[in-house]
């Protein structure tokens, strides 16, 4: 993840979720209006097909950039979002408060995990990459095979080499992206992007 890296060669297993990074920077008298807009366009969102979930950033004391991450589970769905009419009516509706234009892009795979919000930032060096991600999943590959031992239990088909660890690893990685390793990078963030 390094700037110099080259692009990752495509797979359908990296190219399959999507999310979308909108960074908005609000007018501090407009911050209540802005919570009560960034609700609405929430609820918009996930009436769309292949909505997968929100994540959001709201600036730290002194900092006024709201970073939005919604993630759909294609990249048809993810533009089909960003074109619609219902969010360039909701933006339309909210851009006097901001101070600058919103900024979208849209990435895929775990890419958006070690971008800092406003990301003029440096990226974290791989190192820091490499100790936070094995400091998360290692903890998950000693508990997850123990939640699902009864089930493998009951249901021997389950159990079978090569599926069992299919599950635990889908487990696994659906845990890391949608629960844990937004929650970590932000509390981490001092560390990791310094």
């Amino acid at each position: 993840m390094d700037n110099e890296t080259a692009e990752p060669t495509p797979s359908t297993h990296y190219n399959a979720g999507r999310s979308i990074i909108i960074r908005h920077i609000v007018r501090p008298e407009f911050r209540d209006r802005y919570e009560t807009w960034l609700r609405q366009i929430i609820a918009a969102a996930a009436e769309f097909p292949g909505h997968q979930g929100v994540h959001i950033v709201r600036p730290s004391e002194g900092n006024d950039t709201f970073e939005i991450a919604v993630r759909f589970s294609n990249n048809k769905e993810a533009e089909a979002w960003l074109e619609s009419d219902i969010r360039k009516e909701l933006v339309s509706s909210i851009v006097s408060a901001l101070a600058s234009d919103e900024q979208v892009e849209i990435k895929s795979g775990i890419d958006f995990w070690f971008t800092p919000p406003a990301s003029k930032a440096k990226q974290p060096t791989r190192w820091k990459q490499w100790l936070l991600t094995t400091a998360v999943i290692w903890p998950l590959t000693i508990i997850v095979p123990v939640l699902y031992k009864p089930i493998f239990g009951i249901i021997p088909e389950l159990s079978v080499w090569g599926i069992r660890h299919g599950i635990v690893a889908a487990t696994i990685v659906a845990l890391v992206v949608y629960l844990i390793m937004p929650r970590v990078v932000r509390l981490v963030a001092g560390w990791l992007f310094h």
